[in-house]
């Protein structure tokens, strides 16, 4: 604890050091005799005046600093703020995260963003599945075998829905629109939650049944 209070670099307690620096100095120029001395006393010694001092402190009521502009913490949450902030308008920016991102929302209505914690706010929904996870990722880059899909890179196969209701089957088609999944789907179709339940149905529908070959919107999510 002493070397901290006097340690003179950058530390994330400086401003508790000088405020501590300032009350010594005055200390020390009252008297040259006057002196300080650092006793290290393990709290299982039992020692009286250790437990005396230890009693008092308990008792004291710190009030908390400002937080200064010049301290270490404070630089340092500003720059996190600062990078958090330009990495979401890039992300917000079509020109960078993908024309075909799609855009989900939380619980409470709002556009999901990227965090550097925790694995963002989209792996804590489908990270826990590698199955899962891949179709997540297929779906929302739109890198999946649609009729959208092919209408971009195999022009010679057929992009239309197979119920005959689109010309072009999207992705937006699948996951709103086509009666082929309308059982699967409800009006917070939006929400990450609901999204993942989506592809959580065709995980378990490929479990338990073996049909005849997919259509290529299913491959959407259970390829």
């Amino acid at each position: 604890m002493a070397h901290q209070i006097f340690d003179s670099s950058i530390h994330p307690y400086q401003q508790q050091s000088i405020t501590i620096s300032k009350d010594l100095r005055s200390f020390f120029n009252k008297h040259s005799l006057n002196s300080i001395e650092f006793w290290d006393c393990p709290s299982n010694s039992k020692w009286p005046f250790h437990l005396a001092v230890d009693k008092e402190t308990k008792k004291f009521n710190l009030t908390p600093l400002l937080p200064c502009k010049m301290s270490w913490d404070f630089d340092k949450k500003n720059k996190c703020d600062s990078i958090i902030r330009n990495w979401q308008m890039t992300f917000q920016a079509s020109d960078f995260k993908g024309k075909q991102f799609l855009n989900l929302l939380n619980d409470e209505l709002y556009p999901i963003e990227p965090l550097y914690t925790k694995g963002g706010l989209w792996l804590k929904h489908f990270g826990h599945l590698i199955s899962l996870c891949v179709r997540a990722t297929r779906a929302i880059t739109n890198h999946a075998p649609t009729g959208e899909y092919h209408l971009c890179f195999f022009l010679k196969e057929d992009f239309s829905c197979l119920y005959g209701f689109y010309l072009i089957e999207s992705r937006c088609h699948i996951l709103h629109e086509c009666r082929r999944f309308n059982n699967y789907w409800n009006l917070m179709r939006d929400t990450i939650n609901q999204f993942v339940s989506f592809l959580e149905c065709f995980l378990l529908q490929r479990r338990h049944h073996i049909a005849e070959q997919s259509p290529c919107s299913v491959s959407l999510l259970i390829q």
